[in-house]
């Protein structure tokens, strides 16, 4: 009788292409929107693509930046030209018009784009109301994906925090689906145990996690929790630290050997190689770029398949490091992140 011996080598590539498998079961390849990006099957039977396109632009030194004549709206136009079909907006953003000005001047049917807003936090009493105010300005009958952006809450005229529950701002979400004004809802910037708790008490139960996930910050435990109760995770800052300049958040960098190595080895860029490694991981990679070039790159990672022995380097980047800490919100009672003892400037107001 004949034996045979497993290397672990061979045991390990068996694993990784069984996670392959496994982790795209679910992804429609097959799906006739014209998007590159294989979609993936929601909890609540509807499905999203595997990777779009963020447009928050960030701040400054005045705070948030202001949003000039398209400056949304072209970037979003490269990206659905590019195959893009999933687009990531809030009403915090202030750019939900130039979106839906995109959407309507491009020859792509509203029902081939996945559009993703977000509550403002300043609306978390009367979400139903707050949607309508979000389709009105993207000019849209219904969204694909609504979440409530955070667990923190304003007052109305933003001059300070709100204490609402936000299992109360849920059954509000809840009632958004119902009235066919979104067709999945979500939760953002939720930690495990607020999740669990809306779990608990749903009728209608998340979807979709939108999180920051890239190669400082892994949430390996948030993500197993969420794969566990088949929550989709959805990573807002994909790249980390990979562009910053300076030598405070931990590696990688753009131009770090280990990451030029393995891009030279795919004939990829290096944010191409973290894009794939998260995909690879199922998570929903939503990049931000108002570069036509990097647009286009950013979305061009599904022709190829990083190896175990990769996936594993990469994986040993994590350092727990969160490039959006907004620790100067951890006052209040929903705060969902680990506080510090002296908390950061507030972002959104000006510097000076």
């Amino acid at each position: 009788m004949r034996t045979y011996s497993i290397t672990r080598r061979s045991y390990k590539m068996f694993l990784f292409w069984l996670t392959l498998t496994i982790l795209f079961r679910n992804a429609l390849c097959d799906e006739k929107d014209g998007g590159v990006a294989p979609r993936v099957l929601l909890n609540d039977g509807n499905t999203i693509p595997s990777l779009g396109l963020g447009t928050f632009l960030g701040f400054d030194e005045n705070g948030q930046k202001a949003v000039k004549d398209g400056e949304v709206e072209r970037p979003v136009t490269w990206a659905l030209q590019s195959g893009y079909r999933m687009l990531d907006t809030a009403a915090a953003y202030l750019n939900e018009e130039q979106i839906g000005n995109a959407i309507r001047k491009s020859s792509i049917p509203r029902e081939n784009i996945f559009v993703v807003t977000k509550l403002a936090s300043n609306k978390q009493r009367d979400v139903v109301s707050a949607i309508k105010e979000s389709l009105s300005r993207l000019n849209l009958t219904y969204v694909d994906l609504y979440l409530i952006h955070n667990p923190v809450a304003f007052k109305p005229d933003h001059s300070g925090f709100d204490v609402i529950d936000y299992l109360d701002t849920w059954k509000g979400m809840e009632e958004t689906q119902r009235l066919g004004l979104t067709k999945s809802i979500g939760l953002s910037n939720f930690n495990i145990s607020q999740i669990e708790r809306v779990l608990a008490n749903c009728v209608i139960k998340p979807s979709v996690l939108q999180v920051e996930v890239n190669l400082n910050l892994a949430q390996n435990k948030l993500i197993d929790f969420c794969k566990a109760h088949n929550i989709a995770v959805m990573a807002y800052t994909p790249f980390g630290a990979l562009f910053d300049a300076g030598d405070v958040p931990p590696p990688p960098r753009v131009n770090d050997p280990i990451l030029i190595k393995m891009a030279d080895r795919y004939n990829k860029t290096t944010p191409q190689i973290v894009l794939r490694y998260l995909v690879q991981r199922g998570v929903i990679p939503i990049p931000k770029s108002v570069n036509k070039e990097r647009i286009e790159q950013n979305i061009d990672v599904f022709d190829f398949a990083l190896t175990a022995e990769d996936m594993e380097t990469l994986g040993k980047f994590n350092k727990d490091y969160r490039t959006v800490h907004p620790s100067f919100w951890q006052e209040h009672p929903y705060y969902p992140f680990e506080k510090v003892d002296k908390p950061a400037p507030d972002l959104f107001k000006p510097k000076n």
